[in-house]
């Protein structure tokens, strides 16, 4: 049958018609494990209850009346950020790549309502995916997403991931921010040191830039803490969300201190769905439940276990795997350049298990944060025969 999709995307001939917690099923029934949740984005599995209840019971009052009025959910959910984390205020929209866009906005308009509006320089990290806008790849700095896209925007740099050297060279009095993933996800799960972003606090403070995490993809609880900011202590200015923080709902946000957010007035700013009725439902139903008590040290615990049982894998195909990489459950391996990392999702996929790849050559997992240790086994065993097919294959 002819697609009349534009051609983007790349997926497998494969279909998937329902999800039930951890498991992703078809037409015919058949199951597959799934420890890539939509990119780090099922937080809590498919189809769970609490999320279901909540947009269910939404979508028979309201669904949407756009930012000319007041939705009161909109501030539930902005005081659960705000008493959760170092932020004041809170801008809904309903991505990353929007969270992004508005954060690079916010900063540039404190520099400039301070008297600095030449201040546009935006100190970036090789490696680093920020979205797929026009200013989230300029920020980004990747040529594969680049390419033919036209001149790059000014006042973006990027430097090498985790370099002291190259950070204390690059913020300076000229920088408005500087913007990191405190776990790389597209770039190969690589995990930002915490004295790093302790260091990155401290020049932000010197110079007078802001600090920006991108925690779209390792924040809502996916380290072990609400944000993986937390294990460093290093608080930013400017924090964007997105992916788990909606549990499968389209939702993102920006979060920032009253110092900064303050400068975004009327006008400044918006976005017609951004914090609708329906995705509040669902966010507020998200956070009450990666907020239990005992949530968090779930996370923790099968952090270390899939990790542990990696390291495993590790020891069994040392000429396959070069390094056990990630935190919590944002975690896989690099492989060497012998061995393609795609290759070795597929093969794990037609064995049942759906996994992702990332940049740098790495097996990328991200399940749901409710898996337990039978789950991380069967998911070991079957990357065991995936890694063994592979090797067979040369």
């Amino acid at each position: 049958m002819t697609s009349h999709l534009i051609p983007s995307y790349a997926p497998p001939d494969l279909v998937f018609e329902r999800g039930e917690g951890v498991w992703l099923y078809d037409a015919q029934g058949k199951a597959w494990l799934d420890f890539i949740a939509g990119i780090a984005v099922d937080a809590l599995g498919h189809c769970h209850p609490a999320l279901v209840a909540a947009l269910e019971s939404q979508a028979h009052k309201l669904w949407h009346v756009s930012n000319m009025f007041k939705v009161p959910m909109r501030e539930e959910l902005a005081a659960r950020y705000c008493e959760g984390s170092f932020a004041d205020l809170v801008f809904f929209t309903n991505s990353g790549t929007e969270a992004i866009e508005g954060a690079l906005k916010a900063a540039r308009k404190y520099h400039a309502d301070n008297g600095e509006e030449e201040r546009i320089e935006i100190v970036t990290f090789q490696g680093a995916f920020h979205g797929r806008s026009y200013g989230a790849i300029n920020a980004g700095g990747n040529p594969a997403y680049l390419k033919g896209f036209g001149p790059r925007l000014p006042g973006y740099t990027q430097i090498p991931f985790a370099d002291e050297a190259a950070a204390r060279a690059a913020i300076t009095g000229n920088t408005a921010a500087v913007l990191i993933e405190p776990v790389q996800g597209e770039g190969g799960l690589r995990a930002a040191p915490d004295a790093f972003l302790r260091l990155l606090r401290q020049l932000c403070d010197e110079t007078g830039a802001l600090l920006i995490y991108d925690e779209i993809q390792c924040g809502a609880g996916r380290t072990g803490k609400l944000f993986a900011y937390e294990w460093s202590g290093a608080a930013p200015d400017i924090m964007t969300v997105a992916k788990g923080v909606g549990g499968g709902f389209p939702l993102g946000a920006w979060m920032t201190t009253q110092e900064v957010g303050e400068h975004m007035t009327v006008g400044t700013h918006g976005s017609t769905y951004g914090g609708n009725p329906l995705a509040m439902a669902v966010g507020i139903a998200l956070w009450d439940e990666i907020t239990r008590p005992g949530f968090l040290d779930h996370v923790v615990h099968m952090g270390q276990f899939l990790k542990q049982q990696m390291a495993g894998l590790a020891d069994t195909y040392p000429g396959m795997i070069a390094e056990v990489r990630g935190k919590g459950l944002l975690t896989g391996f690099k492989l060497h350049e012998q061995y393609n990392n795609r290759a070795v999702m597929a093969l794990a996929r037609e064995r049942g298990l759906l996994t992702g790849a990332a940049g740098d050559n790495v097996l990328r997992m991200a399940p749901p944060l409710i898996i337990t240790e039978d789950h991380a086994r069967q998911a070991i065993e079957t990357l065991d025969a995936a890694l063994a097919a592979a090797r067979a294959q040369g």
